[in-house]
């Protein structure tokens, strides 16, 4: 009875601005986002509708004219439905390169990009729930993360993107995921999602799946929802496309690294000037440490760091308000090579000392060269991203500047 009451008195509530398809399980959606609040359920509702308008969601989004490099180069697909007749969504992650793509697009077109993909893939859900039942109205998405590389995702731009995009999907999407399967997840991948989670509903992160390289042990997973016939054979179902090719490319666009001759700037500059290193001589035998304060909770360190020749070795440690030292990071040995990029969150107050060791080393000094920082996302990064025309309107997502 007492959710009976509460959908009753949200329908009411908002009765002035529902559409004939607004029906009751919409509305459930909602309430269930706000736990079972009509009034917090009508104020996430009216504001999601507002953000609606704003971004033309129901008006322009459907004709805009995305460009070239973004319906080239921009990975993702459907190859049908699951079990239930939910929409199937495919994300290949290797072919997403963030870095090309924003350097040749603008961060509203690219957001423009994916949130017109997310409503395609709603509307055939809300065809297929005409014949399957609600459960369609829900998507099921597949992200293969071979080829994830940190680095991408640690340069602000992404960042940025990146949440800005979780505080729409929370804020205007919500209860709209059956299943999100992440396979192909390296081991740095945990170090990112321990970042971006904080920015999730419990509700989204329940839906969430993270497996390995192993196949055994996602197949299982995904075909108790996808039959072999509706998932490609590269992930081990029985799906090919017009051409014989196992990973549907005709279906599931790869995406791919985007040529330079899209780009809105000149690379070679933005490359040398988004990071700015530190660059110092270890002596045989000595350290070199940097101390980071950690003002508060939900902050993340990152670091950026390579060795110009041989290898030392890394270790993060905190110590907190009282004294207490602990090590949470390493110690390893990294080597010459790409530099070595990672993420992690950090809790305060507390000093966190990054140490590049070479004590062991009696023989070689080591040039190395770093860019370290402690933010906090919501507070550092520029979240508040809209339609080039509408800048002097809020976004209906509560983002922090």
């Amino acid at each position: 009875m007492f959710y009976y009451y509460c959908l009753l008195q949200f329908r009411r509530s908002v009765k002035d601005v529902l559409k004939p398809e607004h029906n009751d399980q919409f509305l459930i959606r909602w309430l269930r986002a706000r736990q079972w609040d009509p009034e917090a359920a009508e104020k996430m509702l009216r504001d999601s509708l507002i953000w609606r308008e704003k971004w033309g969601i129901d008006t322009t989004l459907q004709t805009w004219q995305a460009p070239e490099v973004l319906e080239k180069h921009f990975p993702s697909g459907t190859t049908g439905f699951d079990k239930e007749g939910s929409p199937i969504i495919i994300v290949p992650f290797v072919g997403l390169d963030v870095w090309g793509l924003l350097h040749s697009v603008s961060r509203t077109d690219l957001m423009r990009m994916i949130l017109r993909h997310l409503e395609n893939y709603l509307e055939l859900g809300r065809k297929q729930a005409s014949t399957h039942g609600p459960a369609a109205l829900k998507v099921t998405v597949v992200f293969d993360l071979d080829g994830f590389n940190i680095r991408q995702y640690a340069w602000k731009p992404a960042a940025e993107m990146v949440f800005t995009l979780l505080q729409i999907y929370e804020a205007n999407y919500p209860e709209i995921l059956k299943t999100c399967f992440l396979i192909n997840a390296p081991k740095v991948f945990s170090l990112a999602f321990s970042v971006v989670k904080k920015f999730m509903h419990e509700y989204t992160i329940s839906k969430i799946r993270i497996f390995g390289t192993d196949p055994k042990k996602y197949q299982p997973q995904i075909f108790a929802i996808i039959d072999k016939d509706r998932l490609p054979a590269h992930y081990g179902g029985t799906l090919v496309d017009e051409n014989g090719d196992p990973k549907c490319s005709s279906m599931v666009k790869p995406g791919g690294k985007v040529p330079k001759t899209y780009y809105m700037r000149n690379s070679q500059e933005d490359e040398s000037s988004s990071e700015v290193y530190t660059r110092v001589t270890v002596k045989t035998g000595e350290k070199h440490i940097v101390d980071l304060l950690c003002p508060e909770n939900e902050s993340v360190l990152k670091w950026d760091f390579g060795v110009e020749s041989h290898d030392i070795k890394f270790v993060i440690k905190k110590r907190d308000a009282e004294g207490n030292e602990s090590v949470v990071h390493g110690p390893r040995r990294v080597g010459e090579g790409p530099a070595d990029v990672g993420v992690m969150p950090v809790t305060g107050p507390a000093t966190y000392s990054v140490v590049f060791d070479n004590k062991n080393s009696f023989l070689r000094s080591k040039k190395i060269y770093y860019n370290l920082i402690i933010s906090i996302p919501e507070r550092d990064l520029d979240m508040t991203d809209l339609p080039e025309d509408m800048a002097d309107l809020n976004i209906a997502t509560s983002a922090s500047d």
